[in-house]
């Protein structure tokens, strides 16, 4: 049977580390803790578990965490884990046959990450497949200084193991803040970052979040290695932080950069609101209805869902229209 350590990066999570550490500590034969610098009570709840607690300077990098804590890893496969994941027990009972019965061949065990959409996240999705159990012989190096990922080409494994994510609250201004970060010294971002930060902010940025966030984004337009993609989703980020900001002007320079291609629900959805902000209702109501039946979501699956169908609702009822509004599935 293979030996199994659990390796996590941690920080002020005194309130909930218990509860994860007591939903899978028994599976594992070792656990290692890497604290970035809490202010709580987080190292001495960790000690109930393990003595191998290091300190590591916080750099605005998670994968520089990770790589770290990976680095003290001694047993034969690495599991990482968050503080705020737990598992049930059916999934204990998956995990602990899982390593009982493993091929040694398989280099990475996929997971099912579940209760997403609940807090606000940046996935679209309310369970996907992560990477979560990693062989230590092979050299994992992680990438991306935020919402860090594997950079291999493993055998993968993908299980039944679902991990139940319960945050406290939003991680959103935590990765706003490592964005910001980025941004600000003028690194460019990879385009699966320029993704995400665009996917969170359409699905948990509040105006002031936008407003900053609209001059990396305007400068990303001009980058030649980004493709017709990250247009589009600059331009989301872009058209908001105008309407927010009153630039008509630039509002429409870049929401038709979206509709000259094939316009996308999130900018349809701008195109509503802004119309409505200056009660032209119809004209609201032909964007809103385009959102929601005739445009796909590229960063926020809610732009094509319930954003746009609640807010046809509305417009149909100050148009006198009850009869179209009953008739709108709402979620």
């Amino acid at each position: 049977m293979i030996t199994i350590s659990l390796c996590m990066i941690v920080k002020d999570e005194a309130d909930i580390l218990a509860r994860c550490l007591d939903s899978v500590a028994e599976i594992m034969d070792e656990i290692v803790i890497v604290d970035t610098g809490s202010a709580d009570r987080t190292k001495e709840v960790a000690a109930r578990y393990t003595d191998k607690i290091f300190d590591f300077t916080w750099i605005n990098d998670f994968a520089a965490a990770r790589n770290f804590a990976f680095s003290k890893a001694e047993c034969d496969y690495i599991y990482s884990a968050d503080a705020d994941e737990v598992m049930d027990e059916l999934n204990r009972k998956r995990f602990k046959e899982l390593k009982k019965s493993i091929d040694v061949g398989i280099e990475v065990v996929q997971m099912y990450y579940v209760n997403q959409l609940k807090f606000g996240t940046v996935y679209n999705f309310d369970r996907e497949y992560r990477p979560k159990l990693f062989k230590r012989n092979r050299i994992f190096t992680w990438i991306d200084p935020i919402h860090e990922t594997i950079r291999l080409y493993p055998v993968v494994f993908d299980s039944e193991i679902e991990i139940i994510h319960q945050p406290k609250e939003s991680h959103a201004s935590r990765d706003f803040s490592v964005f910001w970060h980025m941004t600000e010294s003028e690194k460019v971002l990879s385009k699966r970052l320029h993704n995400l930060y665009a996917r969170e902010l359409m699905i948990a940025g509040n105006d002031d979040d936008f407003l900053r966030a609209a001059d990396y984004f305007e400068i990303s337009v001009t980058n030649p290695e980004y493709e017709l993609e990250q247009v589009k989703e600059a331009a989301c980020i872009i058209a908001r932080a105008a309407r927010i900001s009153n630039d008509t002007a630039k509002f429409f320079k870049f929401a038709m950069k979206d509709i000259a291609s094939e316009g996308c629900s999130e900018i349809c959805c701008e195109l509503g609101e802004y119309y409505r902000a200056r009660d032209d209702i119809h004209e609201a109501v032909v964007w809103f209805y385009n959102a929601a039946f005739e445009t796909a979501s590229i960063l926020d699956i809610r732009c094509s869902k319930e954003i746009p169908l609640k807010a046809l609702s509305e417009c149909y009822k100050l148009l006198g229209m009850d009869e179209e509004a009953e008739k709108l599935d709402l979620p």
